[in-house]
């Protein structure tokens, strides 16, 4: 019985842990890893508007990142979001829009890298 309050919480964690961002919405999944799904999103969009793209990790090794769309800052700037995969393998990829409507297009240019 010791063991109980710890094991709830460690449930708890786990099922927050196994969710999309609150105001994300799911682009899609990929069987790369997430520093290759980031990189390509940034290169794409950083080509089609001739600006820089500020890339965030939010977890060490590239594992997770926030690609914000060309004209946007962190933290609250309309982004990619790049996470390992919540169910399996791969990477799972949202998008986070921002304030005035940015990155109207930026779905279709994050689905091009999935």
């Amino acid at each position: 019985m010791k063991h109980l309050p710890l094991i709830a919480l460690t449930v708890a964690i786990s099922a927050c842990a196994a969710q999309p961002p609150a105001g994300v919405q799911s682009v899609g999944t990929s069987q790369q890893p997430p520093a290759t799904v980031g990189k390509c999103i940034a290169q794409k969009w950083a080509d089609k508007s001739q600006q820089q793209v500020v890339s965030q990790n939010t977890l060490a090794w590239d594992r997770s990142m926030d690609v914000y769309v060309p004209g946007q800052q962190p933290p609250g700037g309309a982004a990619a979001i790049v996470r390992p995969s919540y169910q399996g393998s791969g990477t799972w990829v949202g998008f986070r829009p921002g304030s005035g409507g940015a990155g109207a297009n930026a779905t279709a240019d994050i689905s091009g890298c999935l």
